[in-house]
């Protein structure tokens, strides 16, 4: 396995800037998540690490070794694709084994390696299956397989599992973790899917329009974003924003509610956006809870069995609410949201920065 430290990377198609000088780094064995919407150059910048796109301007380097100029094949990087790529002609024994035949491994390892990888991803009993016999999960465990056998010094994953129903998703998340525990090897894994990249990784890289806007664990990410993007990319249901101006009891926002701020925030002014997790809104039943409060109007709902998301028009914003219950007030009802003054993010309006955090935007 191999760290890979990408240094000020930038990749341009046809005069339009993709990638703009990206740093990451990512150590021996470590599993990072390159999350972020489509277009904003997950993809682009995996395919570079690989060696099947060059980089404009930048290096790429393993274990410090700039590998820039060095072909894909001799990279000993191992790609997985949401396609899975399976040759249908094939059976999985001979899938497994074709890289390995192609590059002139002895007969004997190539059996080692096939054997290994498929007691590893209990594939055994299918070694003699085509891949059209294989459910969607099996062929991807196949396809995980064939770069396995490489023995790779990294994997790089691109969105392996969008082609899967949502269960085997969760199934094959865990496997996929599970399995790069026990290899240890390196993992750059991309995906849209910020639940994915929450629960498979150790830190995730939120990328947007070609740049990287936050390197953090995932908790962290959550729980003290950088700037406006990354508090409404992470999550779901996504951070509720209120625009306000700063006031002496406050930020007043466009209704002119009232929002309380905490201490930290004591020096913030001007044009400010609040943020608050849905989590993080409570239904107040003027039972004392000594939280400050706002009003609004349910405006939606929707129950999703153990809870329910309430939709509610409240400081001249459309909010949600996850309440941990079956029971919600219908739609057109006043109610007042209690909150927790510290589970606040304020960000400036003019940058999206978050107030305070202006030297965490760029790792």
């Amino acid at each position: 396995m191999a760290s890979v430290d990408i240094v000020e990377l930038s990749k341009e198609f046809g005069g339009h800037r993709v990638l703009k000088n990206l740093n990451l780094s990512v150590g021996e064995g470590e599993f990072v998540a390159l999350v972020g919407p489509s277009g904003c150059g997950k993809s682009t910048l995996l395919r570079i690490i690989a060696g099947l796109e060059p980089a404009t301007s930048g290096v790429v380097a393993f274990d410090g070794k700039p590998v820039n100029s060095t072909p894909p094949q001799a990279r000993n990087v191992a790609m997985v694709f949401q396609s899975y790529a399976l040759y249908p002609h094939m059976r999985v024994r001979d899938n497994l084994a074709f890289g390995l035949r192609q590059r002139g491994y002895a007969a004997a390892e190539v059996k080692r390696r096939v054997t290994n990888a498929a007691k590893l991803l209990e594939l055994e009993s299918y070694l003699d299956r085509y891949p059209r016999q294989l459910s969607g999960g099996q062929r991807q465990r196949v396809a995980m397989g064939r770069a396995m056998v490489r023995e790779p010094v990294a994997f790089l994953l691109d969105e392996p599992l969008s082609n899967l129903d949502a269960q085997l998703r969760v199934s094959m998340r865990l496997e996929i973790r599970a399995l790069q525990e026990r290899l240890g090897v390196t993992t750059i894994y991309v995906t849209h899917d910020q639940v994915e990249a929450t629960t498979l990784a150790d830190r995730i890289a939120v990328l947007n329009g070609g740049e990287i806007m936050q390197v953090d664990s995932p908790l962290d990410l959550y729980d003290r974003p950088a700037n406006r993007f990354v508090a409404g990319f992470m999550g779901s249901p996504p951070m509720n924003f209120i625009c306000g101006i700063r006031s002496d009891d406050g930020i007043r926002a466009p209704d002119g509610s009232a929002i309380v701020l905490p201490p930290r925030y004591a020096h913030a002014e001007g044009e400010l956006i609040v943020g608050i997790r849905p989590e993080h809104l409570a239904i107040s039943r003027g039972i004392g809870l000594g939280l400050p409060t706002i009003d609004g109007v349910v405006r939606h709902v929707e129950h999703l069995g153990a809870e329910t998301e309430l939709y509610v028009d409240s400081c001249g914003a459309r909010l949600c609410a996850r309440h941990f219950s079956r029971e919600a007030p219908p739609v057109g009802t006043a109610i007042r949201l209690a909150y927790e003054p510290t589970r606040l993010h304020l960000f400036d309006k003019a940058t999206d920065l978050r107030v305070g955090e202006r030297d965490r935007v760029r790792p």
